[in-house]
C-alpha cells in the first residue's frame, strides 16, 4: 500500500510541476492562439493537459477601464473580456477545446454592472453544457488564458477556433482599431 501511495504522490508532483511549466512559458510568438489544439504539456512522452483556470463565481462584476484599446470591458479582477466573431445572439459557439485558450466569463447569481457597464446590455445566457455565461449586449463573454496580469490583452485580434476574438468597448461592440497606448499591458 505504501509503495502505491509513494507512487500517486510523485505522479501527483510531476503534473504540478508541468502544470507550473505551461502557465510560466512563452514561446515569444505573441500569436496568443493554440491553432485549435488542446492546451498541455509534455510529461515524458506523453500529453498531459493542463485544465484552464476556473472563471466561474457566484456573483460577477463586470465593469469598464481605460487600457490599451480605449475604454473596454473587464471583470472583477482587471481581466480583460473578450468577444468572439463566431458567436450569434446570445448563443457561444466556443466548444470542445475552445473554453480551455478561452474561458467563458460563468456565473452562478446574476452578473453586477461595475462602473462604466450600462446595465441593460448585461444579461446571461445558457451555454451548450447548461452552464450560464455573462453577456453584454448579445454577445457572449471570454476570457484569454494568455493573459496573466490584469489589463492584458494578448487576445486581441487573434484569429482561433474559427474567427477573431476582440476586446469590446462599453457599447457593447468588439473593438478593432489600433492600440491606444504602448504600454500592452492596458493600464
Amino acid at each position: 500500500m505504501r509503495l502505491h501511495t509513494k507512487a500517486a504522490a510523485a505522479l501527483a508532483s510531476t503534473v504540478l510541476m508541468a502544470a507550473t511549466a505551461a502557465g510560466c512559458s512563452d514561446d515569444g510568438s505573441g500569436s496568443g492562439s493554440s491553432g485549435g489544439t488542446d492546451r498541455g504539456v509534455q510529461n515524458g512522452g506523453r500529453q498531459v493537459d493542463v485544465p484552464a483556470a476556473p472563471s466561474s463565481s457566484p456573483t460577477t462584476t463586470v465593469s469598464v477601464k481605460d487600457g490599451t484599446y480605449g475604454k473596454s470591458l473587464v471583470d472583477d479582477k482587471g481581466m480583460t473580456l473578450y468577444v468572439f466573431d463566431k458567436d450569434t445572439k446570445n448563443k457561444s459557439n466556443c466548444a470542445d477545446a475552445c473554453p480551455k485558450a478561452w474561458p467563458p466569463l460563468l456565473i452562478k447569481a446574476a452578473p453586477t454592472a461595475g462602473s462604466g457597464v450600462k446595465s441593460n446590455l448585461l444579461k446571461t445566457t445558457t451555454r451548450g453544457d447548461g452552464k450560464k455565461q455573462v453577456t453584454y449586449n448579445g454577445h457572449p463573454l471570454y476570457r484569454f488564458d494568455e493573459d496573466q496580469k490584469a489589463g492584458e490583452t494578448n487576445g486581441q485580434a487573434v484569429d482561433a477556433f474559427g474567427a477573431k476574438w476582440y476586446v469590446v468597448s462599453p457599447e457593447g461592440k468588439q473593438i478593432t482599431t489600433k492600440p491606444t497606448s504602448d504600454t500592452g499591458n492596458g493600464y
